[in-house]
């Protein structure tokens, strides 16, 4: 397969060149982060470090972090490095607890943003003749117009469908003949549940490839969204803090993992407990620096998103950097009767079972002092109407084998067909009532 590439000379620049760019970056940004925003000042220099003190990579775990806590502490626009006469678009994150992080963009933000969008779009296989049906969520949420303004970048012609209105979005697949779908995996699924229902074969569609991001979604969960709607499904990364989508993406031939766009995003990999910064190729929490926003540059900013990250060159040819599928975030992280307990680790046991769908939910409650899992699964309809003595030996076996692969055990119920709410943004896997 012949590579393309959006930026050949940077996404094949050797490491040397590349660790060059961005120490260059990274002084410059912590230099005026120090200048111009009054918590990262504050923060350096109870620390005892000054932008003078930074004159290797080395030198970035010097730094303090950032979290989450202090974007809201500062709300909303006091992480800002420029006044807002030069803020031309903000976006918000869709937390679901305390006030929402902001996060703006000056003009050559935007711009920005854009050229890496097409980045990643081109890395995952798409072109300029495509036809790219954006269904991420416009508004606050960065995603429809992070991906909508990449795709105009790269000369693709976007169908600006948002989110909802499943029917009619696959109505405009059919009569626009969509090329390129960009979702969140659960809602690919979700439109794939519709196709079934609405009695059109995938394979009549144009689509060819797949583009998701947004939650955290296993290689089984690929496996079944490449098989309902006959297409490539490839990743994508990003998170609002940083820019929004576009900081990694998955290439069509990768020996693994996305491509982290380094020369912008510097990334880290650290211990969640302790903090210390941990060697490639080790799982621990990723820690992200952008070295070229205007509006609102992060230092070290803990994702909270755990994986790794691999040094070695691709097969198509890139030198980024790579991170693994995130298997989950730290602070989405169950613990369940003292074991970890990702909601990616059920998925994987229900996507290789036969007769369940891929949609799920799981509950956490407590007894007196246990907690309690219960997970909830969809049957498919061929098995729905089967005998109770099958549905009850399909119930053990998935109860033996969350058991075996996470070493706890849980009160498995079979639902209905479609009887678990359809996502059509992020999916809602997880409902803990141990706080209620």
């Amino acid at each position: 397969m012949t590579t393309q590439y959006w930026q050949e000379e940077i996404e094949t620049l050797p490491r040397p060149g590349l660790e060059s760019i961005q120490l260059t970056r990274l002084r410059k940004v912590v230099e005026r982060v120090f200048r111009t925003v009054e918590p990262y000042r504050r923060k350096m220099k109870e620390a005892g470090i000054t932008p003078e003190h930074i004159t290797s990579l080395d030198d970035l775990a010097l730094l303090p972090f950032t979290l989450k806590d202090d974007l809201r502490q500062n709300y909303p626009f006091g992480m800002f490095t420029v006044d807002m006469s030069e803020v031309v678009r903000v976006h918000a994150s869709s937390g679901t607890t305390g006030k929402p992080t902001v996060v703006g963009y000056t003009r050559a933000d935007i711009e920005l943003w854009a050229d890496l969008m097409a980045r990643a779009l081109v890395c995952g296989g798409a072109t300029t003749g495509d036809m790219v049906h954006n269904a991420y969520g416009y508004g606050l949420f960065t995603g429809g117009l992070g991906a909508h303004y990449g795709a105009e970048k790269l000369g693709a012609t976007v169908i600006p469908v948002s989110g909802g209105n499943t029917k009619r979005q696959i109505t405009i697949m059919v009569d626009f003949r969509s090329t390129v779908l960009l979702s969140t995996p659960s809602y690919a699924l979700n439109l794939a549940d519709a196709m079934a229902e609405m009695g059109i074969d995938p394979e009549s569609l144009a689509l060819r490839v797949g583009i998701f991001g947004a939650e955290p979604w296993s290689e089984s969960m690929r496996t079944e969204v490449e098989r309902k709607l006959s297409i490539k499904a490839v990743d994508i990364y990003g998170l609002s803090e940083v820019i929004g989508p576009g900081v990694a993406m998955e290439c069509l031939d990768s020996s693994g993992g996305m491509h982290v766009f380094e020369d912008h995003f510097l990334p880290e990999i650290i211990d969640p407990v302790t903090g210390a910064v941990l060697p490639p190729g080790e799982k621990g929490e990723l820690v992200f620096t952008a070295l070229t926003k205007e509006a609102f540059p992060v230092i070290r900013y803990r994702t909270k998103d755990i994986c790794r990250l691999f040094y070695e060159t691709c097969r198509c040819g890139r030198t980024l950097v790579r991170m693994d599928k995130v298997t989950g975030r730290s602070d989405d992280m169950l613990i369940i009767r003292g074991v970890n307990v990702f909601p990616s680790q059920i998925e994987h046991v229900l996507v290789g079972t036969d007769g369940v769908e891929p949609h799920y939910r799981i509950i956490v409650e407590r007894e007196g002092a246990l907690d309690k899992m219960t997970v909830e699964v969809e049957v498919s309809d061929s098995l729905f109407s089967d005998e109770i003595k099958e549905l009850e030996q399909l119930r053990r076996r998935i109860t033996h084998d969350i058991k075996d692969i996470l070493g706890v055990t849980c009160r498995v119920q079979l639902v209905n067909p479609r009887s678990i709410t359809r996502s059509e943004g992020k999916a809602q896997r997880v409902i803990d009532r141990r706080h209620i």
